[in-house]
């Protein structure tokens, strides 16, 4: 009986090319599954929670509860005249859930501080049971004319004094690395820290973080939209 041979298979430069492509949308689909589902450990970081704004889109709470959360923060507003459009929606469902809840403002350093701090004290009930508010601290492609560190500092100041006295509890400042590394506000005002970095702790402030963003890719099912996880360190 005669032995049938196998037909060989040119590697050709198209063939290569093609198989390359495959592997790596496999090998991209595989990081990107265990993105979307990973959080920090549950032993080292017990709090955590998510961020929400008006592009995270529904929200099952129960479900987001389900998925590990504790707690969540919502924007509520973004400079003198940005309110998020799901923030009351998010505020009067997650008061109904078991998650702890607070709002975060976006700061414009183009802006004046009285006119942001009037928006979010119009926008953010009084409601002793809210976490601290949070000032998020980051670089728009619409604010070309920075400010010094010392005027910047001024007004920032004089915001969380009025948003403060608002809450009855001290705010907590979010501030990306880029903004840090000009304005180093860590050293410039004593309020505890949220800082941010995908995956590995950050460490680019000068004083140590209490909350970290540590990811900007997770998932919940219950959740349409992108939404960032974060935890609270011990």
């Amino acid at each position: 009986m005669a032995t049938r041979t196998r037909p060989f298979i040119r590697l050709t430069p198209l063939r290569l090319l093609v198989g390359t492509l495959v592997i790596g949308a496999l090998l991209f689909g595989s990081l990107t599954l265990f993105a979307r589902s990973w959080t920090p450990s549950r032993a080292r970081f017990p709090s955590q929670g998510i961020f929400l704004t008006a592009q995270s889109g529904e929200v099952n709470w129960r479900m987001a509860r389900a998925a590990g959360a504790d707690f969540a923060y919502l924007l509520a507003t973004s400079g003198a005249g940005g309110r998020d459009p799901a923030f009351d929606g998010y505020l009067a469902g997650v008061r109904q859930s078991a998650l702890r809840y607070g709002a975060v403002h976006r700061y414009d350093i183009c802006q004046q501080a009285s006119g942001q701090a009037t928006r979010f004290i119009a926008t953010v009930p009084r409601d002793a049971a809210m976490l601290p508010p949070v000032v998020q601290l980051d670089f728009s492609p619409a604010c070309t004319k920075r400010p010094s560190r010392d005027t910047l500092l001024a007004e920032l100041n004089t915001f969380l004094n009025q948003i403060e006295t608002h809450a009855a509890k001290p705010a907590l400042l979010r501030i990306s690395h880029e903004f840090e590394a000009e304005y180093d506000v860590a050293s410039g005002i004593n309020r505890t820290l949220w800082l941010e970095g995908n995956f590995f702790p950050p460490d680019y402030a000068t004083r140590q973080w209490v909350m970290w963003t540590a990811s900007t890719w997770k998932r919940v099912e219950g959740i349409d939209g992108p939404i960032e996880w974060s935890v609270v360190r011990p």
